[in-house]
This record gives structure tokens, sequence and C-alpha cells, in this order.
């Protein structure tokens, strides 16, 4: 093969790898996980001044808007919720320490069916897919990853301005 031809295999492959990498919070990113750890109880229900939301809402918004972008892959006949009230819970809601791990676990189960989805031999995440208006998953995903990406980045500061949370960069700088 020269290097002017195109190995879509060997291309989907690489972005499958990529995807889940950044899927998962590797790399450029912090991951969910390393976000809500040690998290105290607490605060799981605190709306930091100038922010019109809970920790738990937060964390809730970003499960809504996997599972939507999953059954959005998976699901030709999905329907979306409305925006925005269909990806947030309402404004009022609060969460115990059950429902709060309820939502970590479902966000981590729902993201690893995603990663199943991606990583299956079949698929081609560069493909357009007829039900998503021709995107491909390989967009879709990547939608995904720069919204989980900006709510965990605000999750993080929001922790940082409370003092729960403690920065690398405050022992190297």
């Amino acid at each position: 093969m020269s290097a002017r031809e195109f190995d879509l295999a060997a291309a989907n492959g690489e972005a499958k790898q990529r995807l889940v990498t950044s899927l998962r919070g590797k790399g450029a990113h912090l991951s969910y996980e390393d976000a809500v750890r040690d998290f105290p109880a607490r605060l799981i229900n605190t709306r930091p001044d100038h922010v019109p939301y809970t920790f738990w809402h937060q964390l809730e918004h970003i499960r809504i808007a996997q599972l939507d972008m999953l059954r959005y892959i998976a699901d030709p006949q999905y329907v979306s919720p409305p925006w925005p009230a269909g990806y947030w819970p309402d404004t009022h809601a609060t969460a115990d320490e059950s429902a709060w791990k309820k939502t970590i676990a479902a966000y981590c189960a729902d993201l690893e069916e995603l990663i199943t989805l991606i990583e299956d031999p079949s698929c081609n995440v560069l493909a357009p897919v007829s039900h998503m208006e021709d995107r491909s998953i390989m967009r879709s995903a990547l939608v995904l990853v720069d919204h989980t990406a900006y709510h965990v980045g605000e999750f993080v500061m929001a922790r940082q301005i409370l003092g729960e949370w403690k920065s690398e960069l405050s022992r190297s700088v």
C-alpha cells in the first residue's frame, strides 16, 4: 500500500482506541471517576454561589446527556427529550447519598455500554449512520467527550472553590 492509499480498517481501529481513551477521561481529560472520588456527602445538594445547580444536579445532567447519546447511537427509533428540561433534574430536586451513588453507577454502566458498542468489531465509527442524520458514531462520541469534559471541569472547579479538591498544581507551583 502506498502512502497515498487509505487503510479504512486501520483508521477505524485507531479512531476506536482514541474514542475509548477519551470517553474514559484519559489523556488530557480528568476522568469522571476521579472528579467524584472522595466527594463529601454533605455537599451533594450544595449550590455554589452564582451556580444555578447543585453538585448532584450536575452529575445527573452528565448522566442523562450520556444516556441520551447512547440511545441516539444505538436505537433508530429513539427520540431525545426536550431541551433543557429533559436533560436536567428539577431545580428543586435533591439527592441523598443513595441517589448520588445510583447516579454515579448508572453513568459508569452506560459508559461501559457505549464503549462495548464502539469496540464491537462490526462497528465502523467513521461511517455515516442513516438514523443519525448521516452523522458518524465518532462525531457523536466526540460531542459526548467534550460535554462530559466541560462539566467535569466545572464540577472540579466548584470543588476547588469550596476547598474540597486538592489540586496537583498547588504542590508544584
